[in-house]
């Protein structure tokens, strides 16, 4: 199966090099399921040239805002809901959870109780409490009509979303280890946007296991999933 990674933005420098780009991150994870992987950098105007161009999409996160003003967003927005439309699948990480909920009719914004840095515990259906690493503090805070909670977490009300066999997306990072979230916390210290406090939190946090192969599963199964003719 081939799933086309469509790139919305990039690690800090410092980051890739230590650890890769997101589309590594995403190929690494994903390792052992039968996929092949082709990369699409769409914050650099880098698009497939249809939606059946891949059997399967995945957009990464960004540092960029899902309603903001960008030249990608507006393209983006459109190959999602003919991607949708289409019934191809799509599986959305951070970023991308936010931008497929905008896209398909939900409301995005920052969320008036910061940041969730680190490790987080989420109440994910089937599989109980999942501890996830989230870098974010854009939320999805209105749900598409489609949309079904999956998972939420106290500062996350919706925090994974399920659109029937077409698309599941997740708030957390399943790419991110904690050597990942050790360089941010490292490289972002001490700048305007975090408090010491929530970064405390999330390097008190950095030797605890993650459940990244278990999200790993889901988006796996979701992918492979038996699904029928494509949507006209």
């Amino acid at each position: 199966m081939k799933i086309g990674i469509l790139e919305c933005g990039h690690t800090m420098p410092e980051v890739e090099t230590r650890h890769g780009t997101f589309p590594d991150m995403f190929a690494q994870l994903l390792d052992g399921n039968g996929f092949s992987f082709v990369n699409y950098d769409v914050e650099f105007m880098q698009f497939p040239g249809s939606v059946t161009e891949c059997d399967g999409w995945l957009l990464t996160g960004s540092k960029h805002g899902a309603y903001e003003d960008h030249p990608f967003i507006a393209p983006l927005t459109e190959f999602i809901r003919d991607s949708y439309a289409a019934g191809v699948p799509m599986v959305g990480i951070c970023f991308g959870h936010q931008i497929i909920a905008q896209a398909l009719g939900g409301h995005v914004e920052k969320f008036g109780g910061g940041w969730a840095l680190g490790l987080n515990d989420y109440a994910f259906d089937g599989l109980g409490t999942v501890r996830l690493n989230a870098w974010h503090q854009d939320q999805v805070t209105r749900l598409p009509e489609d949309a079904q909670v999956v998972a939420s977490s106290d500062f996350c009300a919706n925090a994974a979303l399920v659109y029937d066999d077409r698309a599941f997306t997740v708030q957390p990072h399943p790419e991110f280890k904690a050597p990942v979230i050790a360089d941010y916390v490292a490289l972002r210290r001490g700048t305007a946007d975090y408090a010491d406090t929530v970064m405390d939190q999330a390097q008190s946090r950095l030797s605890e296991p993650d459940h990244n192969a278990a999200l790993a599963g889901q988006i796996a199964t979701f992918f492979k999933q038996k699904r029928g003719a494509l949507h006209g």
